[in-house]
């Protein structure tokens, strides 16, 4: 089956957690673009997409088959001369007190408490409250060395999972924890595309690199898509160049039946 539409994860797939993508990057999600629907869903909000994917893309009319989907799919933008939102799932006032004063309570219990922290370490996205171990604006290189085997923030869902249970918690990124509306996660998020878009999931493709049980980019793979996983940029763009060479070659093979 040709497919027709190719889904991202941002931070540790597209680019490096809260960096914008390299021109390598921009060129070939630009190329994709030019031949097939493209979606963008991760933990960040609205913002860090403009700084991170948008600015570093040709502002043409190739953006008409790019999706952005922030907070885990809890939100979804599409282009038409302008972005526009198409939904976003907020939480009440109620249901941050709580998620946040839990959050506190996990971090003090299993001790992972940082004396240096750059920038906010729990931070209100509207539709998800994200942990960030080190804060939203930590260095990358101390990001790496915090939590590699995951080990330190399951420990925390651990807890989180029994007080919180009404929640969708899921690890991301390098030291980042996302909660969100249960039932909203990135499997929300490819529901949504396949409704909003009318493609149908065996037409998708997932591509991240927290595709594990507990990672928040597992719920793309358990809602049926195949899914890639990825260990950094480097091998994403590898993914991007198969995935070209494929398409054109099955357009060109259409495209041969059609002169038949």
């Amino acid at each position: 089956m040709v497919k027709k539409l190719i889904v991202f994860d941002l931070d540790g797939t597209l680019a490096e957690s809260k960096s914008s993508l390299d021109a390598e990057m921009s060129a070939l999600i630009h190329d994709l673009l030019s031949i097939v629907k493209v979606a963008v869903i991760s933990g960040g909000d609205w913002l860090q997409f403009e700084k991170q994917v948008l600015s570093g893309l040709p502002h043409d009319k190739s953006l008409v088959n790019l999706s952005i989907l922030p907070t885990c799919g809890t939100k979804f933008y599409q282009y038409d001369k302008d972005w526009k939102k198409i939904y976003s799932e907020d939480f009440t006032a109620d249901e941050k007190k709580k998620i946040i004063s839990s959050l506190n309570k996990s971090i003090e219990l299993a001790g992972f408490k940082i004396k240096k922290l750059w920038g906010e370490e729990i931070e209100d996205r509207g539709s998800q409250i994200t942990f960030s171990a080190l804060g939203q604006q930590a260095p990358n290189k101390e990001k790496e060395k915090w939590d590699p085997d995951f080990a330190k923030r399951k420990k925390m869902k651990a807890f989180l999972d029994k007080q919180i249970p009404g929640f969708s918690v899921r690890l991301g990124g390098e030291t980042s924890i996302d909660i969100t509306k249960p039932g909203i996660d990135k499997a929300y998020g490819i529901k949504k595309l396949r409704d909003t878009l009318g493609i149908s999931i065996p037409e998708m493709i997932f591509v991240g690199d927290a595709l594990f049980p507990g990672g928040n980019d597992y719920p793309a793979e358990e809602a049926g898509v195949i899914s890639i996983r990825v260990k950094n940029p480097t091998e994403t763009k590898r993914v991007i160049e198969a995935i070209i060479a494929c398409l054109e070659n099955d357009n060109s093979i259409n495209l041969n039946k059609e002169e038949k």
